[in-house]
């Protein structure tokens, strides 16, 4: 969705909200491609800074399908995304904190809020998703879910990083 700053780009220190939504289906990563299921619209307040640069705050809730990190399972993750944003229309002085990102949010007077959204979601994204805190996950040999179902696949298999310290004992094995 794109919102027209173009009343607030040329009054000094204007301010206005409005109520946007994303247009986002889906987040796109170097992880994947993940479903949003469920967006709310939210309030964007925009400030203009003697012209400098425009203030952007809002929160919203998007709900993301993930897989579960150990079984696969797909479950569904909440994010709390928080803008607060100074989006510069020039060179910022110095000793200011800026990002270059930032510059290229406002395109022919006009906000991307995807972009936005797109951006925080990708700073708020989980380290770890799991579909339950005790998941098993799924067996290496077969893949059957540890979850739903055990399986008879021999567990016991060595790591393979000690294959130099397990043949240094069985050559000096007592027959």
């Amino acid at each position: 969705m794109k919102v027209d700053v173009t009343d607030l780009l040329s009054v000094e220190d204007k301010a206005f909200e409005q109520k946007v939504e994303t247009e986002l289906t889906s987040f796109q990563s170097k992880l994947g491609e993940f479903p949003i299921i469920r967006k709310a619209p939210f309030v964007l307040h925009l400030e203009n800074h003697k012209k400098r640069y425009i203030k952007v705050t809002g929160t919203t809730d998007v709900v993301v399908v993930v897989p579960c990190d150990r079984c696969l399972k797909e479950v569904q993750v909440t994010l709390h995304l928080v803008i607060d944003r100074k989006l510069y229309l020039e060179e910022p002085e110095f000793g200011e904190d800026a990002d270059e990102e930032d510059m290229g949010c406002i395109k022919d007077s006009a906000l991307d809020v995807d972009w936005l959204i797109y951006d925080e979601i990708l700073v708020n994204w989980p380290t770890k998703v799991l579909c339950r805190e005790d998941c098993k996950g799924i067996c290496r040999k077969c893949g059957t879910n540890l979850n739903d179902n055990s399986c008879s696949c021999d567990q016991g298999e060595p790591d393979p990083r000690m294959a130099v310290a397990r043949d240094i004992f069985n050559q000096f094995k007592e027959v």
